[in-house]
């Protein structure tokens, strides 16, 4: 890829990082510890990846935690040491987001784009999902009611709004792959 077309892909996994924060504005349901379901914010992440391929999808999704912990504001997490802050921003932001630009490296192998891209799409957001998970055991357990399991509480918690968010993602990019021409995606 020349110069200018490296430019003009830069552009555009800008304009979907930039997309991505203007959807996570629109929130359905914030929860009271943070996680929402949002307006499919994940979505343009995941199109960087399916569209140009796993190198630009990971600097979108990263890109996209950058601006999430500048917008969101680390909440103050439940810890002492600078270790366990940094474990936070790790998987909060850093990998959960990261990890979406992945999917158009798991899409690749199957011929049918549809199909690829939902596959692709359930598996980055499942390791998202998997990201809260961990955080929420080693960091937010404090957070669960007495007598209720720490790993339990946060595989509900991240669950109420990661599910709903994975399945309103695969919708939208599976909808989007179907009506945009096969040669738009690298996978």
């Amino acid at each position: 890829m020349n110069r200018s077309g490296k430019t003009f892909v830069l552009v555009k996994c800008a304009l979907l990082a930039a997309l991505a924060v203007a959807l996570n504005f629109v929130k359905f349901a914030p929860w009271p510890n943070g996680g929402s379901i949002t307006a499919a914010a994940m979505a343009p992440i995941v199109l960087a990846g399916l569209m140009f391929g796993y190198k630009w999808g990971l600097l979108t999704g990263f890109t996209y935690s950058l601006l999430q912990m500048l917008l969101d504001g680390i909440s103050a997490p439940p810890v002492e040491t600078v270790f366990w802050y940094a474990l936070v921003v790790l998987l909060d932001y850093v990998v959960a987001f990261t990890v979406l630009g992945l999917a158009g490296a798991i899409a690749k192998p199957f011929s049918n784009p549809v199909k690829g891209a939902v596959v692709g799409t359930l598996t980055v957001t499942a390791v998202r999902y998997l990201c809260h998970f961990a955080s929420g055991i080693l960091i937010w357990g404090v957070y669960a009611p007495e007598g209720t399991p720490v790993w339990l509480y946060s595989l509900l918690y991240n669950g109420s709004y990661m599910i709903p968010e994975m399945i309103i993602t695969t919708i939208v990019v599976s909808l989007i792959v179907n009506a945009i021409p096969k040669r738009s995606f690298v996978c």
